[in-house]
């Protein structure tokens, strides 16, 4: 049995794997920024942010976290509850 690292590896390997890890990197990475942005632009704390879209504070965190980390997508409802809270609207778009 291959370990979980070896496979990644020989994954990343391939130009078409790494370049869409690539892509994906890239947008997650500007999504992040546009939501903290907005955060800062409101000028909420964690905390407030969260109790705008009915949960607390270190489901925030993990959002943010999640993002920073490319470790897991959060919900595009999800999106939308923190850019509300943070006074914006949440607009996508397909290219």
């Amino acid at each position: 049995m291959r370990s979980h690292d070896h496979i990644v590896k020989k994954l990343m390997a391939r130009s078409g794997v790494r370049a869409e890890v690539e892509r994906i990197e890239r947008e997650e990475s500007a999504l992040l920024d546009a939501l903290l942005k907005a955060h800062q632009e409101a000028g909420l704390t964690q905390a407030q942010v969260a109790e705008r879209m009915g949960t607390q504070a270190p489901a925030v965190t993990r959002l943010e976290r999640a993002l920073a980390t490319g470790k897991r997508s959060p919900l595009v409802a999800t999106l939308r509850k923190y850019v509300k809270a943070c006074g914006q609207q949440l607009v996508l778009g397909v290219a």
